[in-house]
């Protein structure tokens, strides 16, 4: 239990750690979320930045946070979910399942359709009892599909 509460602390400090760069103190909004991205894109280029000067590497590090964090954060917002709503549905009750991973608290399951989600906050003990259970996908409905935040991350044919 301690272990599993560590994790989640962990997977939770990534959000806040990003929520934190982006000034969000509440729920995400897709249009504050645009402009406060805009404005740390172009307060952190690199390019903005003269070979040589120590902010330039720095100006990298937090480009690329800035990015990752807008893309992460966009994918979570109750907004982009609520618009792909309906597509996420038909997969996890059209579709079975083709394959998973886990590794931490991140559970990806990849659905015949060839649409990938990822799941977070997923424990151990819950990733055994999906590998052990006889119906897989009728596990996952009943216990990760919709208990978990969520969201989609890539078609398995973009990963090649």
């Amino acid at each position: 239990m301690r272990q599993f509460l560590e994790r989640t602390k962990i997977y939770m400090k990534r959000i806040n750690e990003y929520k934190k760069v982006f000034q969000i103190e509440k729920e995400i909004e897709l249009s504050s979320l645009k402009a406060t991205y805009r404005k740390l894109v172009k307060e952190w280029h690199p390019d903005k930045f003269q070979d040589g000067d120590p902010l330039k590497e720095e100006a990298s590090i937090k480009g690329r946070q800035v990015v990752d964090g807008y893309h992460f954060l966009v994918s979570i917002a109750p907004e982009t979910i609520a618009a792909n709503l309906s597509e996420y549905t038909t997969t996890i009750n059209e579709c079975g399942i083709a394959d998973f991973k886990h590794k931490g608290l991140l559970l990806e399951i990849t659905f015949t359709d060839g649409s990938c989600y990822e799941y977070f906050g997923v424990n151990a003990n819950v990733y055994k009892k999906l590998i052990n259970s006889d119906k897989q996908v009728r596990f996952a409905k009943r216990f990760i599909y919709d208990s978990y935040l969520y969201r989609k991350a890539k078609k398995a044919s973009e990963e090649e």
